[in-house]
């Protein structure tokens, strides 16, 4: 059975909703508001739903994969926002090389722990 699927939207949290909003928009995700204190970020295809919502254990646990097709060049412009000068708590690694391919991580305002990587081909 084919069953055409057309995307997967996760849910996460935000310590401060605000300042979540602002860090995924400067990252460069579109935003679209949603009542009540809901957010859908994109880009292209892909996205999420931010909420007004936080719960320590359920933020510190959440992790993401972000697939991307050149990591190098991906990390340069991620690192090129400075985020980490305009948001406290926010992290940016270098890129580290496994055995099924390559990613780094990027730590939003809350704690949540973004992967973005690519695998070997």
């Amino acid at each position: 059975m084919q069953h055409n699927l057309k995307s997967i939207r996760p849910f996460i949290g935000a310590k401060d909703f605000d300042l979540s909003r602002s860090f995924y928009r400067d990252m460069g995700f579109e935003e679209v508001l949603l009542p009540p204190k809901i957010a859908l970020f994109k880009l292209g295809d892909f996205g999420f739903y931010l909420q007004d919502a936080y719960v320590k254990d359920w933020v510190d646990n959440t992790m993401l994969f972000l697939e991307v097709e050149d990591l190098e060049t991906h990390l340069a412009h991620i690192k090129s926002l400075e985020l980490p000068q305009k948001y406290a708590g926010v992290r940016v690694s270098e890129l580290v090389y496994n055995d099924w391919g390559s990613e780094f991580f990027v730590h939003d305002p809350s704690g949540i722990l973004w992967h973005i990587g690519s695998f070997k081909k």
